[in-house]
């Protein structure tokens, strides 16, 4: 009775290794996919760091790779839009600094609405139209790097302290930087 369990068990055993080594060989396969990816673009370390760990879901597909880098990027701008939102709840901001913040923040604002529609588009790219939808998220994309760098525009402008420019400029370089990624990947999807 002791010889059936032990060669169960250790069929058992052997099956969840070679399970765990198929595994952990294709998501190092899928991580491989999304470094080379990421090296077509501007800023490849920040872009395999973002999209990385969504390797196993994006497989070897460029579509859902641009997917992905598009919904970090509209995360990050979320969480830009948020954090210089609580900019004039600070006391002590002048008048100017106060109009750069509001300008800045709208902005921001239109970015996060641009990059909601790519999203969306890029979700819904089918085989009809195909390249005039990748033009219209490529325009999108575009448009939002072009809101967060007329976000900082304002600086040279008017006098505004290092504070509030160091916290501007923290936020609107990352998603500046994820969007630039994200439309380099774009920019390689052939169909």
């Amino acid at each position: 009775m002791g010889t059936p369990t032990f060669l169960s068990t250790l069929l058992l055993f052997i099956v969840l290794i070679n399970t765990t080594t198929a595994t952990s060989s294709s998501s190092q396969t899928y991580k491989t996919y999304v470094k080379t990816a990421c090296n077509s673009t501007t800023y490849p370390e920040i872009c395999y760091k973002a999209l990385s760990s969504y390797a196993t879901s994006v497989k070897s597909n460029p579509q859902k790779l641009c997917n992905y880098a598009l919904s970090v990027t509209l995360k990050a701008a979320k969480k830009a839009s948020s954090t210089v939102s609580k900019l004039p709840k600070k006391k002590g901001l002048t008048k100017a600094e106060a109009g750069v913040v509001e300008d800045c923040i709208e902005n921001i604002e239109d970015s996060v609405d641009e990059l909601k529609q790519a999203v969306t588009a890029m979700k819904n790219l089918g085989d009809v139209d195909v390249q005039l939808h990748l033009d219209d998220i490529k325009t999108w994309v575009s448009a939002s790097l072009t809101d967060e760098d007329t976000c900082t525009d304002g600086f040279d402008e008017q006098k505004v302290s290092a504070a509030v420019k160091n916290t501007i400029n923290k936020s609107i370089l990352t998603v500046a930087r994820l969007a630039s990624n994200a439309l380099s990947l774009i920019n390689n999807l052939s169909y």
